[in-house]
């Protein structure tokens, strides 16, 4: 079978600069006007923000390779290490920092230069323990293809289809050598579309055992960091592919078995990101929405359960909302709840949706 790496000029991709013309100025517009948005927020919002996107990278990074991560623990590593105060913050695994501590030092340190070093720093963040489930890999180091090459394999065993087959590990150190510099030094292509390159590249050479996809994913947010210039994430790539993944792995497939010419898997990226940052624009409707609300009940008396169930209905609360279940997540009393809830409803803040047996809540439209 016949890969884009055995190309004769590999790795000199080509690419219709006209073709990526207007989706790429789409793209840079959206981003620019994200980023404004978000400057005009303040400093608690932003870093809610902030640490919503990054927790949201990292548990749908890992979800596209099969591997899910507690919520909770993500988004409390993240808060620890960035310094910002949550409620009800978590213990976390290994793995979870591990994971964390990748993709915090790809954006907050994103003008730093990518080395070797860093990457099996990286890679061994990942695993901390030397293995990817039940099987022992090689950490901290190159793959060595010690029990056949690498292969992206699908189907139950003895059916399987090879989708992919890698370089051979004879040939990594110098392959990632070549990209290395590249990633360092090429300023000459829209830092978008060399995020994009980046990613295909890297998991085409496949350095390591495991962990490729979750390594591309934190150098493409590391480039898109650089080309919003700001270590601030405020839209998530990996979370917008896994939403795709089936396309994602598709795209990927007919690029590594193509020509150089990598046009098609450039705009399928620049869609992917327009997505990815339209979803924010719903997103950040929601905080601002969340801002004016809190800003208009400044000075309204609430005491802290009713304000944690504020938050929680704020943030998209998961089915609807009654005494009963008002209590279970508050700890209270049925009758404590109804208190909460009536004196709520006689601060115009919550109004019943429906009578009789179902009643139930629903915050009230701000004026």
């Amino acid at each position: 079978m016949y890969f884009i790496y055995k190309h004769r000029d590999w790795p000199n991709f080509v690419w219709d600069n006209e073709a990526l013309l207007n989706k790429l100025a789409e793209v840079r517009n959206m981003q620019g006007k994200i980023m404004g948005r978000m400057q005009s927020l303040g400093f608690d919002l932003r870093n809610e923000a902030v640490l919503d996107t990054l927790s949201l990278d990292i548990i749908k990074s890992n979800e596209i390779e099969g591997v899910y991560l507690n919520a909770e623990q993500v988004r409390s590593s993240v808060a620890r290490r960035l310094g910002i105060e949550i409620a009800g913050a978590l213990a976390s695994d290994r793995n979870v920092d591990g994971v964390v501590d990748m993709m915090l030092d790809a954006t907050q340190r994103y003008n730093q230069p990518v080395t070797e070093d860093r990457l099996f720093g990286w890679h061994s963040a990942l695993f901390p323990e030397g293995r990817s489930g039940m099987y022992k890999i090689t950490v901290a180091c190159w793959r060595t293809d010690s029990t056949g090459p690498m292969q992206v394999v699908s189907g139950a065993m003895g059916h399987e289809k090879v989708h992919y087959q890698a370089p051979d590990s004879f040939f990594v150190a110098r392959e990632m050598a070549q990209f290395i510099h590249w990633f360092n030094h090429e300023n000459k292509i829209d830092p978008v579309i060399k995020a994009a390159i980046a990613h295909l590249w890297f998991v085409t050479i496949h350095p390591f055992d495991d962990g490729n996809g979750r390594i591309a994913r934190a150098l493409t947010d590391m480039l898109l960091a650089r080309s919003d210039n700001s270590p601030q994430r405020f839209y998530s790539m990996s979370a917008q592919i896994r939403i795709e993944r089936k396309q994602y792995y598709e795209i990927l497939e007919r690029t590594q078995k193509g020509s150089l010419d990598i046009t098609h898997w450039l705009l399928w990226f620049l869609n992917s990101m327009l997505n990815a940052l339209k979803t924010t624009e719903i997103t950040l409707s929601k905080i601002l929405y969340k801002a004016e609300f809190w800003n208009k009940h400044l000075h309204t008396v609430i005491n802290e359960r009713q304000r944690s169930m504020l938050n929680k209905l704020l943030d998209g609360f998961d089915g609807k909302l009654t005494t009963s279940k008002w209590a279970k997540i508050t700890k209270c009393s049925p009758d404590t709840s109804l208190r909460d809830i009536q004196d709520l409803i006689h601060k115009g803040i919550l109004q019943k949706a429906a009578a009789g047996r179902s009643t139930n809540y629903e915050l009230c439209e701000l004026q």
